[in-house]
């Protein structure tokens, strides 16, 4: 049962077995809670997507080509919630060390498959609320400037740009850079007026001056905007507002 009329967890699956991606699809597909986006035979097809779908839950395979389930994980900015897969016992501490939801081992039991998914749902659920009881009343937040802590108004942040374990305010006279990672900062904010238009920005909806192609532009500056994000910009912000056809 969904809780919280939560909306539905998107999941990437990542495994270069075929029978083991349809095996873990077809599991998936019996919870309501679970939207699987997506199935990928490894780690380096499956990069674009956690960023262009904003996927809430991976099932990673450890054992991949190339890059393994562990080096994947390891080198994203902001993981999405992670349940690891492996036919391998030993891998299950390095898997705790990188705090992912829960690790199965192969061959995989429905049992076991719904005992993690609804752990992962819980850690979903918790992150959820935390983003909706952001408070609008107090428009004031303060940042971290080496020792001391400067008052800002969210109202008048114009977009957010990450660099790394560092992110970046802009404002219309200043920027100022933080220590902290582009998640956590996106997920202080209020979903209502900050919006993730590509995996490096994430802007306030208050400043766009115009959408044009794949650009967006807020006080003349030039913006990317990925494919996939331009769409839901487009359904969520735009064309409920837009008074000619």
């Amino acid at each position: 049962m969904t809780n919280y009329n939560l909306p539905k967890m998107k999941c990437l699956i990542i495994d270069d077995e075929p029978l083991a991606r349809f095996h873990l699809k077809e599991m998936a597909e019996q919870i309501d809670f679970l939207e699987v986006i997506d199935t990928c035979a490894t780690a380096l097809e499956a990069n674009s997507k956690v960023q262009d779908y904003q996927i809430d839950l991976l099932f990673l395979d450890i054992n991949m080509p190339y890059l393994t389930g562990l080096e994947f994980l390891e080198q994203l900015e902001n993981p999405p919630l992670c349940i690891l897969t492996t036919a391998y016992s030993e891998y299950a501490l390095e898997g705790y060390r990188l705090q992912v939801a829960d690790y199965l081992l192969k061959p995989i039991a429905f049992n076991r498959f719904y005992q993690a998914v609804n752990k992962a749902q819980q850690q979903f659920i918790m992150s959820e609320k935390i983003k909706k009881h952001t408070t609008l009343d107090d428009p004031f937040l303060y940042v971290r400037q080496s020792d001391s802590f400067i008052k800002v108004s969210w109202v008048d942040i114009l977009y957010i740009e990450s660099m790394q374990n560092y992110t970046k305010l802009h404002f219309k006279d200043k920027s100022l850079v933080i220590h902290q990672t582009m998640k956590a900062v996106e997920e202080s904010l209020s979903a209502e007026h900050f919006f993730r238009i590509h995996k490096s920005f994430l802007i306030n909806i208050t400043h766009i001056e115009m959408i044009s192609g794949g650009r967006l532009y807020i006080n003349k500056t030039e913006l990317p905007i990925s494919r996939t994000r331009k769409e839901e910009l487009l359904n969520q912000v735009v064309y409920k507002k837009l008074i000619s056809k």
